[in-house]
């Protein structure tokens, strides 16, 4: 029989159980306290994570608006389709693992299926995320348009896949101008960040604030029911107004696009500046692309080139150039050599000095020494005597070499730094050109007479579009030097004003009276010099030709430049266009002051600014059709003939029936009025190719053909203008007394350069 514990062994026992006790108790108390004092944090946040699912809803990126308020970017509403592979479940009773998983396999190749075929997205692709049952949200496709998301709709309620097909709040961005100002505005990517252009540069500004969608979890991290979500609403982003006209900005992009092809160049820019404030009113580059598309190569010679590639790797770098070509705005990131257009800089930086003045006068023999080298005039032979306004209109490069070496090196380059030519004008888009000393142009040290030679006639450095446009409206502007801008305002959701730009005024340059004489000098260029091509009838135009060689680009490749103020004797705009490698004609008063030309004439009656005509220009302007219905034809022909019209009858009756034009309809003075005797069908004839024509055998070759046409570009300053363009192609067939818009345009004394 087994003895009993004595006292002492059950007290020590009890001893060692409490202390047993005490540990274990302490522990847990440790323990505890740790998870709730040191840890909780971590613990309660990982508890919420699987408890609690957060989703964003993506906010309206702010509208983006041309100067009248048209819109040019607008984030729309659209939708998010996303799955719950968590919550893809089927009946599971009576069933073995395997029929389970493979019931499960059927419902995910439903979902596939259907999501597949209505949005576009890859079979496969979705599979896959249906079977990643850890997950709670798996996003499918965003920017869902509304047919799309309807047919969502009706394919979740058809099948009853409510728990794992969920629609959520998105937003897509449109631009419904397509390509106009695309390198200005840029686009976004796919996460609505902007990419490119004002999207890019603003992307903080027009980004909004993003909403939330925190929904319940179960137990075994499915989706809880909708009562168990809570919203956030997105709010929308900062909306912008741009200095942009949308309609100078469509016709800048219009001609600029007729004269690229036109003169089968590499591309054609141009700029459009309020004088006095130093807004853009339009900006374009061609070609251009499409926003919608941004990654579609649009120029069909570029794909052409691209689809001949075969190697792959090749290919890829083919097609990113392309893209990136088409992306950049050239009127900013661009630089080149200005040539004969940087002629009005170095004449008012002497007339400033009064180092020259209206009779300063200089003869040209044709070319002059500079140092080792002998400078050739464009014209071989020389200009003869020429006082100043002769030289600028003449734009003889040996007198602006003398100018400039009696400008000196000091004084040159403090007027080429005050019109603003070694810094970034500081324009608000992304990607300017910054100005390199000793690279993009030569340093006051560095500086001998050879270098301020070439640079008084516009070579041998680089500025960018921006700037030589900005420095022309500074001549225009009383000498004021503005700080140029894209955006004039900023709006709130609401459309309350909360930013404005002001015209900055950076500099005065030069003196309001050497702004009055430079201008009036640049008046004769196009009156009767070099760019007698941008004469608009009715309009005071001031304008500069250009045409330089392309450093680094070998033989052959050339910049053709124009640049003007219009009305000249009240300026409101400054233009600059630019060809870009041309072939053939590659002047600037060849090919580049035409399109000046046709924009001036289109923005002033844009603007309502009412033409003076001489008593010459009024011989050429349109004029109102009598009234002939009702008349005999006898009479009708009189009547016309008084006015200086041409009449063609058609039918074999005594009175006229219909007239075309009709009554008081608008039409070209010395035109043809069609006069129809009987009821039948309007005549048709067909368009002659009017080019290489003189005005009074395009005019008469028109009126036998039944055709009025009315007269474009320069058809005053000369006898040597010619019809180069036309509105209706040659060969179409038009009806009797249709219009047809020729332009004209001088072959001879507009030249500015070595080359051509």
């Amino acid at each position: 029989m087994a003895s009993k514990p004595s006292k002492l062994m059950l007290k020590r026992a009890s001893i060692l159980l409490m202390i047993v006790l005490v540990l274990g108790f302490g522990t847990g108390i440790l323990r505890l306290a740790k998870l709730q004092l040191v840890d909780g944090e971590t613990y309660r946040q990982k508890a919420e994570l699987q408890q609690l699912g957060d989703s964003s809803i993506q906010a309206l990126r702010g509208t983006i608006y041309d100067s009248n308020g048209r819109v040019l970017a607008q984030s729309a509403t659209a939708w998010k389709v996303f799955i719950d592979p968590s919550n893809i479940n089927v009946e599971t009773k009576g069933k073995t693992e395997a029929e389970i998983e493979a019931a499960l396999e059927v419902k995910r190749e439903l979902i596939a299926d259907g999501l597949s075929r209505i949005l576009g997205v890859d079979k496969e692709s979705v599979l896959e995320k249906s079977r990643k049952t850890s997950s709670g949200y798996q996003k499918i496709k965003g920017e869902v348009e509304l047919t799309a998301k309807n047919e969502i709709s009706a394919f979740i309620s058809e099948n009853k896949l409510f728990d794992c097909i969920g629609i959520e709040p998105d937003t897509k961005r449109y631009y419904p101008y397509n390509s106009l100002a695309s390198t200005i505005i840029g686009f976004t990517g796919t996460d609505d960040v902007g990419i490119e252009g004002l999207e890019y540069k603003y992307n903080s500004v027009l980004t909004g604030v993003p909403g939330r969608v925190i929904t319940a979890k179960n137990g075994t991290l499915g989706s809880m029911p909708i009562e168990y979500t809570a919203t956030y609403e997105a709010q929308q982003g900062t909306s912008l107004v741009l200095t942009i006209d949308e309609t100078i900005q469509g016709l800048l992009e219009n001609e600029l696009e007729k004269a690229r092809t036109s003169a089968q160049a590499n591309a054609a820019y141009g700029l459009v500046m309020d004088v006095e404030t130093g807004a853009i009113l339009a900006m374009s580059n061609q070609p251009d692309y499409d926003l919608n598309q941004p990654y579609t190569v649009l120029d069909a010679d570029v794909q052409a080139e691209i689809d001949g590639i075969t190697d792959p790797t090749e290919k890829n770098q083919a097609v990113s150039n392309a893209r990136q070509a088409q992306w950049r705005n050239r009127t900013i990131s661009d630089t080149y050599e200005p040539g004969s257009v940087f002629k009005v800089i170095t004449l008012a930086a002497a007339l400033e000095e009064g180092i020259v003045d209206e009779s300063t006068s200089f003869y040209c023999r044709g070319g002059i020494q500079v140092a080792d080298n002998y400078i050739r005039c464009h014209k071989r032979e020389g200009h003869g005597a020429q006082n100043l306004q002769k030289g600028l209109m003449n734009s003889c490069n040996p007198f602006f070499i003398t100018i400039g070496q009696k400008l000196g090196v000091e004084k040159f380059c403090e007027y080429f730094e005050a019109f603003g030519f070694t810094e970034a004008t500081g324009i608000d888009l992304s990607g300017e050109a910054t100005p390199t000393p000793g690279i993009t142009y030569h340093t006051q040290d560095k500086m001998g007479i050879s270098q301020l030679s070439s640079c008084s006639f516009g070579q041998t450095f680089q500025i960018s579009p921006i700037q030589m446009i900005t420095a022309i409206a500074a001549i225009a502007n009383d000498g004021k030097l503005m700080q140029p801008y894209i955006v004039e305002k900023q709006l709130d959701e609401a459309g309350n004003v909360i930013k404005q730009t002001e015209p900055t005024v950076k500099r005065q340059v030069v003196s309001e009276s050497t702004s009055e004489k430079v201008l009036e000098m640049m008046e004769a260029v196009v009156s009767s010099g070099t760019g007698k091509n941008a004469y608009v009838p009715g309009f005071h135009v001031a304008g500069k030709t250009g045409t330089s060689q392309k450093i680094g680009a070998g033989n052959g490749k050339y910049v053709s430049s124009f640049s003007c103020v219009a009305p000249a004797d009240d300026p409101e705009v400054a233009i600059l266009i630019t060809i870009d490698e041309p072939v053939g004609q590659i002047n600037g008063g060849q090919i580049a002051a035409p399109v000046a030309a046709t924009l001036i004439e289109e923005i002033m009656t844009y603007l309502s600014i009412e033409p003076e005509y001489t008593e010459e220009e009024q011989n050429l302007i349109d004029v109102a059709a009598p009234a002939l219905t009702g008349r005999t034809v006898a009479d009708a022909k009189e009547i016309a003939h008084d006015r200086n019209l041409s009449v063609r009858v058609i039918g074999k009756g005594e009175n006229v029936i219909k007239q075309i034009p009709s009554f008081g309809q608008t039409m070209p003075r010395n035109g043809v009025v069609i006069l129809y005797t009987e009821n039948q069908e309007e005549g048709t004839t067909t368009v002659p190719d009017f080019t290489g024509m003189s005005l009074s055998v395009a005019r008469k070759s028109a009126n036998n053909l039944g055709l009025n046409i009315k007269i474009s570009g320069n058809a005053f300053t000369g006898s040597d203008i010619l019809a180069y363009s036309q509105d209706i192609a040659k060969d179409t067939e038009v009806k009797y007394g249709t219009v047809v818009t020729v332009y004209f345009k001088s072959y001879s004394g507009v030249s500015d350069s070595l080359y051509g």
